[in-house]
């Protein structure tokens, strides 16, 4: 299901997020807010399978949206700052994106739907 799909790749964009911010020299409190919000995404997801409603699931894919969105924005600085190469965050960017549309696609099922998910719902459906 995309669901679990979703969780794979926010703890994969995770890992890759804090080899980035290892990598930042001279800036620690931007690696920081990159490193919180970057791996923020997959612990909301996660958090969400134990949600208590649709309504709390819903609000903890639109948190990890949320922190997409900053961490696109911390990425977009970093570039054209210079802190990090283009060709570095340019891939990292990309699957931020990829996070980013299929968070929104989840969402906007859910509410259409109007269905309840199933506690753990990455294991319920394959």
């Amino acid at each position: 299901m995309a669901e679990n799909k979703l969780a794979d790749l926010s703890t994969d964009f995770a890992v890759r997020i804090l080899k980035l911010a290892d990598e930042i020299k001279g800036h620690y409190s931007f690696a920081n807010q990159l490193e919180r919000s970057g791996t923020s995404i997959g612990a909301n997801i996660r958090e969400a399978k134990y949600a208590h409603g649709k309504a709390d699931f819903v609000a903890k894919l639109q948190i990890s949206l949320k922190e997409c969105y900053e961490t696109e924005y911390w990425l977009e600085v970093a570039q054209k700052a210079g802190i990090i190469p283009e060709e570095s965050v340019k891939p990292i960017l990309h699957d931020c994106g990829s996070l980013r549309r299929m968070l929104v696609s989840s969402i906007g099922t859910l509410k259409a739907n109007g269905e309840e998910p199933a506690a753990g719902f990455s294991e319920s459906k394959k």
